[in-house]
């Protein structure tokens, strides 16, 4: 059997070695001012798909009749808010389509 220590002493039982490559393979967070201006420009439009896909779902949760949607609309609309999976599925599980539409 493995026991693995989860608590505040889990780097007591390390040597120097073991501790100091573990943190290397887990480099520390850029900073924004940190980050090149491409990367803050895909930083910035990959906000904005993702808040416009989850103000689209949430506004066609609100708009479309409930027996049009598959499962409760409580449901999707806490789906909706993972990130960009949220709204696509509601696009592509939530809505019932009428058969002329396929």
């Amino acid at each position: 059997m493995v026991t693995v220590n989860m608590g505040k002493n889990l780097h007591q039982g390390m040597g120097k070695n073991m501790h100091h490559n573990m943190h290397k393979r887990h480099p520390r967070k850029k900073t924004w001012n940190e980050l090149s201006p491409k990367a803050k420009v895909g930083t910035i439009v990959g906000a904005i798909v993702q808040l416009t896909l989850l103000y689209a779902a949430q506004r066609d949760i609100t708009r479309r009749p409930a027996s049009e949607i598959r499962g409760s609309k409580a449901m999707w609309r806490v789906a909706t808010l993972v990130n960009f999976i949220g709204p696509g599925s509601y696009f592509t599980f939530g809505v019932r389509r009428s058969p002329a539409m396929k």
